[in-house]
């Protein structure tokens, strides 16, 4: 079963027709648990409506699913099923292929009812520091005054543990709550961790190859690609990494989120890089949120240091290991200190994985097209892989205690100020080793290096500065 089918796979017996289209809209054959039979009853009651894949109303192309009206997204060809020539949507393929002939239904009867909670405990029995809980009590405030709110957080701050109040009143109210991040390494992170705080709460976790299958459940950890499937059914999302790719500047996934939500959703934002966009917003007080410079065990970001490594390419290429960087591994070894080595491209990183297992044969890689990647980043969790190489897949979410981490070829474009901060961010995180070793192997300075210092040092300042008082 493709993992399209087996996200829209649902049992008859224990999920009803009216949960499973309701707040999604999905093509015919997704709802295939279902009998067709019972599926046009329905339609002919008039609680599914159904609206072509493809819309041609206009003139052009619309895609009723991805909202896409790009021309130059959009394919054509003679159809084996409707024998005409059908359109087809490019932009959402990869979520299944939408065209002319398709039928999206949505649920338009009587939405299904969502039982409020007598109470939810939390399952956490750790403290807010009181950064967090000015943070914790003004996410609340915009929760019960209906505002979008930033939290514009340095990595490691605890920006999860802040939320955890907001969503237990959400979920208390009866709220349908999406947590969703472009990345899907976050995803698995977000909910492998909150999982077992809100284990009272049922939930369930959709991304790209997930093994959950859908139910109408109060709070739903999501890749955003995975938003293009509903309409309509979310009162409130919490959006970590919102200036991650793919969403950044992504008008597809940003209409994903918006059709996904209800009229007058809330959007809460969390990043410790937000983009010019949200900066500005925030700024000008046009978007309530707040910002802490400090991370929640007090100790400041740990500053890159800058190494010179020379043409590492031709080395890596010819099948050597580039001087400074084996001595860099050959430290985290004898330390025992697991270490993220991030470089530019899928191939450098088969290429050098490959190269340091003569240093290691432990040592392994990752990267987005990897089919074991997540078993790859569960073994360096339990630290049964000492160094794992990797592209910026890995750039976010990810907590591992004791880090030290390099970056080859810091000064490669790929690398730019956000994606550096956030892969420092990755070293000094746990309370008990808030040092750790952070390195950019370059052939020389870039505008983005510098400017990925200066954010650090400035954060750390305005720690230094919050101390004060």
């Amino acid at each position: 079963m493709s993992h399209d089918k087996k996200h829209s796979a649902a049992s008859s017996s224990n999920l009803s027709l009216q949960s499973f289209l309701w707040g999604r809209k999905l093509l015919i054959e997704e709802c295939h648990p279902f009998p067709i039979k019972e599926i046009r009853k329905r339609i002919s009651q008039n609680l599914i409506s159904v609206e072509p894949g493809i819309d041609l109303t206009k003139g052009f192309p619309v895609c009723n699913r991805c909202g896409n009206s790009d021309p130059e997204h959009f394919g054509a060809y003679i159809c084996v099923r409707c024998q005409h020539h059908c359109h087809y949507c490019r932009a959402c393929l990869l979520m299944g292929v939408v065209k002319t002939c398709s039928e999206l239904l949505t649920w338009s009867g009587p939405p299904p009812h969502l039982p409020k909670p007598e109470s939810i405990t939390v399952h956490w029995d750790g403290t807010l520091s009181p950064l967090q809980r000015r943070a914790s009590d003004a996410l609340k405030a915009a929760l019960h005054g209906g505002r979008d709110f930033l939290i514009w957080a340095v990595t490691g701050a605890g920006k999860t543990e802040i939320f955890y109040e907001t969503l237990r009143e959400a979920l208390c109210q009866g709220l349908r709550v999406g947590i969703v991040s472009p990345r899907v390494d976050v995803v698995l992170e977000l909910s492998a961790r909150m999982k077992p705080v809100f284990a009272d709460v049922p939930a369930i976790s959709l991304y790209g190859d997930s093994p959950d299958t859908y139910a109408d459940v109060p709070l739903i950890f999501s890749t955003i690609h995975q938003l293009l499937r509903f309409h309509q059914r979310f009162d409130v999302f919490f959006i970590d990494e919102v200036d991650a790719f793919p969403f950044h500047q992504n008008p597809l996934l940003e209409k994903a989120l918006h059709r996904a939500g209800k009229p007058g959703y809330l959007r809460f934002y969390l990043t410790a890089t937000p983009d010019e966009r949200l900066k500005k917003l925030f700024v000008t007080k046009k978007l309530d949120g707040i910002k802490i410079p400090r991370r929640f065990h007090g100790h400041p970001l740990p500053e890159p240091r800058f190494q010179w490594i020379g043409a590492w390419q031709k080395r890596v290429a010819r099948g050597r290991i580039p001087a400074p960087l084996k001595r860099w591994i050959e430290k985290r070894l004898s330390l025992g200190h697991p270490g993220f080595v991030f470089v530019p491209t899928i191939e450098v990183a088969e290429r050098l994985g490959q190269l340091l297992k003569t240093v290691d044969p432990a040592i392994d890689y990752a990267h987005s097209e990897d089919p074991r990647r997540h078993e790859k980043v569960a073994a360096f969790r339990k630290g049964n892989l000492p160094i794992l190489v990797t592209t910026t897949i890995l750039e976010r979410g990810v907590t591992i205690p004791k880090l030290d981490v390099a970056v080859l070829g810091a000064d490669e474009a790929i690398f730019d100020e956000r994606a550096l901060v956030q892969i420092g961010g990755r070293v000094g995180r746990s309370a008990d080793h808030p040092d750790g070793d952070l390195v950019f192997f370059h052939q020389g300075l870039t505008v983005a290096m510098l400017k990925a210092l200066r954010h650090i040092r400035a954060m750390n300042r305005e720690a230094k500065d919050i101390e004060k008082f």
